[in-house]
């Protein structure tokens, strides 16, 4: 029931936001060298390695970390990419990643490829098995600033609590969040 519920909401989404869309992707072409968008692999489901869109909000040279991994993340923004990741704009391709089914709406956020620590953490206690998600647990209870030992307190949390209530439930604080820009590193 899940991947049905993913799958419609993610169709009438893309159709819905279809022009905002266009907008972000020709602003970001028009302010700053290289794609409108940033092909990322990402840890999925099993852990299998997918390629999950993002609009890029990075300059092209940017080297493949998690931000706060860089020396001065603030140099590498785009002329818009601190504003499309505070308000969460950056994260709209990934609808494309819900209706393939590499991801869901609701679950631990995909690590990067290269977060070797966070994978092993996630394999050994079996949150490896979700399917990663547009937002999550983690994502509303700090997001930026946890470390990735709570990171995986809270996927755990999340994969031994998970029901269609629960992810209504984060949904909704999700949106909250993403209007205050609540835990936005940059």
């Amino acid at each position: 029931m899940k991947r049905v519920f993913d799958f419609f909401l993610a169709l009438i989404s893309m159709i819905a936001l279809s022009i905002p869309m266009l907008v972000i992707g020709f602003v970001v072409k028009l302010t700053s060298e290289g794609p409108i968008i940033y092909w990322s692999d990402r840890v999925g489901q099993g852990n299998k390695l997918f390629r999950m869109p993002k609009f890029r909000t990075m300059q092209i040279d940017t080297i493949e970390v998690a931000t706060h991994l860089l020396p001065d993340p603030e140099k590498c923004l785009t002329p818009i990419g601190s504003f499309l990741r505070k308000s969460s704009l950056d994260e709209l391709p990934q609808l494309w990643s819900i209706l393939r089914g590499d991801m869901s709406f609701i679950g631990p956020r995909p690590a990067l490829f290269n977060q070797e620590n966070l994978i092993a953490l996630r394999t050994q206690f079996g949150v490896d098995g979700l399917l990663p998600g547009l937002t999550g647990w983690a994502q509303i209870n700090g997001r930026d600033e946890l470390s990735i030992q709570e990171k995986v307190q809270l996927d755990i949390e999340y994969l031994n609590n998970k029901s269609f209530c629960f992810d209504i439930v984060i949904f909704f604080r999700t949106v909250l969040k993403t209007f205050r820009s609540d835990d936005v590193a940059h």
